[in-house]
């Protein structure tokens, strides 16, 4: 029997790479006809590279192709990390052809039933007119993102001056009215090439015969009802997509990880609140002094994933020593919150959300992250760093009543969170009867009853899937 083929181009960021897997994985289990090949772009940081190696081999019912090395854009030509990742990507785009073009005359059994573009990706929907071959964007983001990137071509023209100028904005995705500061630093200036580029990846999202979104119609009514309006392709809604294996990738990795699960497994239930800023987010040593500060102030337990920023575009941060880390926190700061705190590095963050002495999360609001509190219940606290993440914060707040804030503007350097807010906020969120709380923990149970059978998540994918399986 012939078999179809999806051809994923994903983004080489780390939780892309995870929701692209997760994505696999549910389309290979509901059909046996469906096989799965990723054409994987190498990163330009060689600690990324090592983690893509890992995952892959996580992962031996998928095929991966590896392209070729491309030089990366220079940073004096990028500004904005958008720009720089938008450029970096394009100039994949001779190989995904001749990749592509490789597979279709190989195939003798099978047929390339579409090409799945992440969204970094979406200019590549090119490769796919060219070839014949049906595409899907695959968005890694919240389905409110999605609508601000399908209204902003829209949003463009009919604005001459700056979008960071402007009053709040009206986005068709969101409830409620947007201010320009929460949006990406990418969209505030016409001129930027960051801003060019934002519109040159907005635009083929229509073009798409469908988008797979990662998110659940029971979170996401609003945006996801926003997208009847007879211009946009069929959305599927098919998360939440999450790591549950949450696999660990070094020898190294796993020595971390059993240290702080025995930690955790001596603190009381819901006793520990986690702080934890993504694979891209660090401090440094004055936003850290007023972490810890605020931290032993509290009184309360806590797990810290500390990293400090790395000092190239694009590049992952990087652990603290523990000399440095003598050298940045208050004097006899570790002393004192022995028993009660632990500071680490990296951390299997899925593993930790999902143990019982876990009672809140701080959070740079990536999306992967607020899907995983939400299937744990665990509430967030806002701390936005970069990218989209301001907007998550903002719907998670204002729009879904999800999130407690700390900050939704926060620019990494330009106004530290003080103690005092530190202080204030841990406290809020680890108190056990407030209202975001119930309403996290009903969540908690909509985000597992929507992927098993009955669930929209799990019909949506039904959808995908007879939409990939018909004859074109």
């Amino acid at each position: 029997m012939e078999k179809e083929e999806l051809v994923f181009v994903p983004s080489p960021g780390a939780g892309h790479l995870v929701s692209t897997i997760e994505l696999a994985k549910r389309l290979i289990d509901r059909h046996d006809r469906l096989s799965i090949t990723v054409l994987c772009i190498k990163p330009p940081s060689i600690l990324n590279a090592g983690y893509i190696d890992s995952l892959a081999s996580s992962a031996p019912w998928i095929r991966w192709i590896e392209l070729p090395s491309v030089d990366p854009p220079s940073p004096e030509t990028c500004k904005l990390p958008f720009s720089f990742i938008s450029r970096f990507i394009e100039g994949h785009r001779p190989h995904v052809k001749q990749a592509v073009t490789q597979l279709m005359a190989s195939q003798r059994q099978s047929r390339i039933a579409g090409l799945v573009l992440d969204l970094f990706c979406s200019p590549l929907i090119d490769v796919a007119a060219e070839l014949g071959i049906p595409s899907y964007m695959f968005f890694t983001s919240p389905a409110a993102m999605l609508g601000l990137m399908l209204h902003f071509p829209t949003l463009n023209s009919q604005t001459t001056t700056d979008l960071k100028d402007s009053v709040e904005l009206i986005i068709p995705s969101y409830v409620n009215p947007v201010s320009p500061r929460f949006l990406p630093v990418s969209l505030w200036i016409r001129k930027e090439d960051a801003y060019i580029r934002w519109l040159y990846h907005c635009r083929p999202f229509r073009e798409a015969k469908g988008i797979i979104v990662n998110s659940f119609s029971e979170l996401e009514s609003h945006a996801i009802n926003s997208f009847s309006d007879g211009r946009t392709p069929p959305v599927y809604p098919v998360g939440p997509l999450i790591d549950l294996e949450s696999r660990i990738h070094s020898p190294s990795n796993r020595i971390r990880r059993d240290k702080i699960v025995k930690w955790l497994d001596d603190q009381p239930p819901s006793s520990v609140v986690l702080l934890c800023f993504g694979s891209m987010g660090g401090f440094g040593a004055p936003q850290v002094k007023e972490i810890a500060v605020g931290l032993e102030r509290s009184d309360v337990r806590f797990l810290w994933s500390l990293r400090q920023p790395s000092e190239v575009m694009m590049g992952p941060p990087r652990d603290y020593t523990s000399v440095e880390l003598g050298e940045i926190l208050p004097n006899g700061f570790l002393d004192r919150t022995e028993g009660r705190g632990l500071i680490c590095g990296w951390i299997p963050q899925v593993e930790v959300l999902g143990h019982p002495a876990i009672g809140g999360f701080i959070s740079h609001c990536g999306w992967n992250s607020i899907l995983e509190s939400l299937w744990f219940g665990v509430p967030v606290a806002t701390w936005p760093l970069y990218a989209e993440q301001h907007l998550n914060a903002f719907e998670m707040v204002r729009d879904l009543g999800l999130a407690l804030e700390i900050r939704l503007d926060y620019r990494n350097g330009d106004d530290l969170v003080s103690a005092e807010e530190v202080e204030r906020s841990v406290r809020s969120l680890m108190d056990g009867d407030s209202e975001v709380r119930r309403r996290v923990w009903d969540m908690r149970e909509k985000s597992r009853a929507t992927v098993v059978d009955g669930g929209s998540s799990f019909s949506s994918l039904g959808f995908l899937i007879d939409d990939l399986m018909a004859k074109n």
